[in-house]
Parts: structure tokens; C-alpha cells; sequence
């Protein structure tokens, strides 16, 4: 009997490239503000307000472009232009209508591990975004189940593993994130490998649990079918 009855990954910045806009857009906000703060008070107001927003629009481009709104207005006194609005909304939408760009081993993994494993993604964000992302990715036909969540919390875990009658133990989660990805899923009982992307939101840092049953660290997702297979050894 395999020792995971469900392998889930997340997917931006686990499956596809994610952060990069978001640092692309940064910069070119910055860019548009410069003439009213240097760039280090814009990226440190921008962080504060979208972390202030996420109980009011989650997470995800949308709700970055409107903290990017509410920031521009904030540090400009109001005097921000419709025409500098407008170019915030057209990055936002360029955001969200860019190529889906599978990371490094991606294309490989996936279709090997659906052969094995029932698969599932599991990510945050808004839920039209995200299903044209994996619609767009060309591995939607490798996931059994797509789950779009407000957050990944222990009790979001808690919920979906009991909404797929999977037991914690049997359950194992990929993905970039140790906040997000690793850390609850521990908690649960279940197993986690954390994946590191080169850009990782701020938000999304934490402390390994090195040394924690259940924790796994690669450096890309190629090594994780050998993983899986030492692992199988293991508790053969």
C-alpha cells in the first residue's frame, strides 16, 4: 500500500512562477511615486497595507492592485492622477493575463506522480485567477481535485482533509511556502516538503522545523520522486 493516499501540491511559486510579477509591479509602482517618497517608505507602505487587507480582500491580484490604489493615494495626499490610477489597474490586469510559466521540472514530475499518486493542488487566492491559471498550465488533467482557499490555516487543512476523507497521516503537502504550506500541515499529523522559490513574499517566511517528524527540504521539485521513493523503503 503507498504511504500517501493524497499528494498536494501548491501552485504559485510551487507549479508556476508567481512572485516575479509581483516584484515587477513593485517596482514599477515605485517608479510611479518617486517624485513624492524614496523607494523604500513606498515598498514598506505597500507591505503594510496590503498585510492590513488581507482581512478585508484576501489574497491574490486583485487584492494587490487595490492596496496599490489605496497606497498611491495615501503617500500622494490624494493628489494622485486618474491617468497614474488607470496605470495601476492596466499592471494589474497585465498580471493577470500573463504567460503561465511552469518552474524547472514541473513539466516532468507531475505526469510521473499522477500515475502513482492521486494528486491534488491546493492554493490561495481569487478563485477566477486561479482556475485560469491552471486551466492555462496544461497539468489540470494530473489533479483529481483543485481546492481555491482564503488561506491556509490549520483548520483549513483540517477541513479539506476531512472533506476528502483523508487521514493527516496519509496526506503530504509540496510547496514553497513554510507559513502556508509546511508549517500547518505538521501541526495536523500530516508530512510537508518545502520547496524554496527565489522569491518568496515576505508574509510567507518562518523558521524550518528542522528536525520535525513529517519535514522534508528539497531544493527542487526533480528530487521529490526519489524522496517519495526512500520514503516508500522506509516504512516498507
Amino acid at each position: 500500500m503507498a504511504q500517501f493516499e493524497m499528494i498536494a501540491f501548491d501552485a504559485d511559486d510551487t507549479l508556476w512562477h508567481n512572485e516575479r510579477l509581483y516584484a515587477s509591479a513593485q517596482a514599477r509602482f515605485k517608479h510611479l511615486l518617486m517624485q513624492y517618497h524614496d523607494g523604500e517608505w513606498i515598498e514598506e507602505r505597500l507591505y503594510q497595507t496590503e498585510i492590513n487587507n488581507l482581512k478585508h480582500f484576501g489574497y491574490g491580484i486583485k487584492s494587490f492592485a487595490l492596496s496599490m490604489i489605496e497606497t498611491a493615494v495615501e503617500l500622494t495626499e490624494g493628489r494622485i492622477s486618474g491617468q497614474d490610477i488607470r496605470q495601476i489597474i492596466q499592471t494589474a490586469k497585465e498580471m493577470l493575463g500573463a504567460e503561465v510559466e511552469l518552474l524547472p521540472h514541473v513539466a516532468e514530475v507531475i505526469p510521473v506522480l499522477a500515475e502513482r499518486f492521486p494528486l491534488m493542488v491546493i492554493t490561495k487566492g481569487d478563485l477566477l485567477d486561479q482556475e485560469s491559471k491552471m486551466a492555462r498550465s496544461g497539468l489540470a488533467a494530473y489533479f483529481q481535485h483543485v481546492e481555491v482557499v482564503s488561506d491556509k490555516t490549520e483548520g483549513q487543512y483540517a477541513r479539506l482533509l476531512e472533506k476528502h476523507s483523508i487521514p493527516p497521516h496519509r496526506f503530504l503537502m509540496v510547496g514553497n511556502s513554510l507559513r502556508s504550506d509546511v508549517l500547518p500541515v505538521l501541526a495536523l499529523g500530516g508530512s510537508a516538503v518545502h520547496v524554496p522559490h527565489a522569491f518568496t513574499w515576505a508574509h510567507e517566511e518562518a523558521e524550518p522545523p528542522r528536525g520535525q517528524p513529517g519535514f522534508h527540504a528539497l531544493e527542487h521539485l526533480g528530487l521529490l520522486p526519489g524522496l517519495l521513493d526512500a520514503l516508500a523503503q522506509q516504512g516498507a
